[in-house]
């Protein structure tokens, strides 16, 4: 909720979220910007849509094996030299945990393929990176990754 009420006070934002809780908390919170109740591996946006997106400890939340397809589309979403800011995982790992929050046949991924991994699909998806930094987190930590859409 702070990075979208900050960022729609700059921008036309547009969040994704599958919960409906979620958005109908969004929404109330951050009036200005539009809500989508949608699996961010499922939701579809015309070519060049968007001049930046971020994600913040959402894609480890998507199967390590969707990510680069889902990486690929973020891309296509944004304008020539637009930016994309994401936290991604530092090292591979992989757990899961069902019945997440109670919902039966509710499935939580944590997926995490390692940065240099991550660094390769944002390339191959027609981005350059312009930072990549570690945030450190209990015993572990996410790859803060700033990128730019090139081509």
């Amino acid at each position: 909720m702070p990075t979208s009420k900050l960022l729609s006070s700059r921008a036309r934002v547009t969040g994704v979220d599958l919960s409906p809780v979620q958005i109908e908390r969004a929404r109330l919170l951050v009036p200005d910007a539009e809500f989508i109740c949608e699996d961010m591996s499922m939701v579809r946006f015309p070519a060049a849509s968007f001049d930046a997106v971020v994600s913040f400890y959402a894609i480890i939340h998507v199967p390590v094996e969707e990510q680069s397809s889902l990486l690929e589309r973020i891309a296509g979403w944004l304008k020539v030299g637009g930016s994309f800011m994401a936290t991604l995982g530092a090292h591979a790992w992989t757990g899961t945990e069902e019945n997440w929050l109670g919902v039966p046949d509710a499935t939580m991924y944590w997926s995490h393929a390692d940065s240099a991994t991550y660094r390769s699909w944002l390339e191959a998806a027609g981005c350059s990176i312009i930072r990549d930094t570690f945030v450190p987190e209990g015993n572990g930590g996410h790859q803060l990754f700033h990128a730019r859409r090139t081509v």
